[in-house]
Order: structure tokens, then sequence, then C-alpha cells
């Protein structure tokens, strides 16, 4: 399954400092999967538009039932509020009826570090879930 690149909807100011937040959803079902991955690209569509969005990006592994997802944010409460808000608010609690397990992890970066590596939001995400 394509990954959805990397996109920046606003960039960042020059030497800001960004708040980052990687997610690892695995589903307990292929038909979770398959469910999560039908709503995804809405959900990608809203970051893309939201207020203080820096970046966002997709990794679908449908098959595998794992989904990693990166994005960037002004603030924590940038990302906050994006969580508050629909689609991704009922989404999210949808999604709890058919998720296996779900890991986060939040760190800040230079805005001259956009976009995060996938391999630096994996090493991350395991050290989370090893941290648990």
């Amino acid at each position: 399954m394509p990954d959805i690149p990397w996109f920046t909807p606003t960039p960042a100011a020059p030497g800001a400092e960004v708040y980052v937040m990687a997610s690892r959803f695995e589903t307990a079902t292929l038909a979770g999967a398959v469910r999560f991955f039908l709503k995804a690209p809405g959900i990608v569509l809203q970051i893309r538009r939201a207020p203080g969005a820096h970046g966002v990006a997709l990794r679908a592994r449908v098959l595998g039932r794992t989904f990693l997802t990166l994005s960037a944010w002004e603030d924590r409460d940038a990302l906050y509020r994006f969580a508050r808000s629909e689609p991704h608010r009922s989404g999210s609690r949808a999604a709890a009826a058919y998720m296996k397990e779900s890991a986060f992890t939040f760190w800040t970066v230079p805005a001259a570090g956009l976009p995060v590596r996938w391999d630096e939001a994996e090493r991350r995400l395991a050290e989370q879930g090893a941290a648990s």
C-alpha cells in the first residue's frame, strides 16, 4: 500500500521549534484495518487544513493491520485543537472499537529539521513502547 508522503500545509517560521507527534496503530482485524484505511485520507485532509499544522505523512500497511502517522505542529495546543475537532474526534472514538493497540510519542525539533524521517519516528515509538 503506498504511503501518503510528507505534505507541508504551512511552513514553520525559520528558527521556530516545532511540536512533532508520531503514532502507531494496529487494528485487531483486517476488516478494522480496511475501515481505518478508508477513513485516513479524510483525516489527512483535515490536518492539511488545520491551523498550526506544519506537516503530515501516513504509512499504511493494511495487510499488516498497522498504520503510522507523523505530524508537525506550531505547538502542542494546535495539535490538541485538531484532535478535538471533527472528523478526527468522532473518528478516533469509533476506531477504538477495532483497535488492538496504539502508541504515541511527542518531541520538538527545529523548523529546519522538517520533514522528520520515518526512521526517527519509528525509533521513538519503539523507545516509547519499551518504556511502557
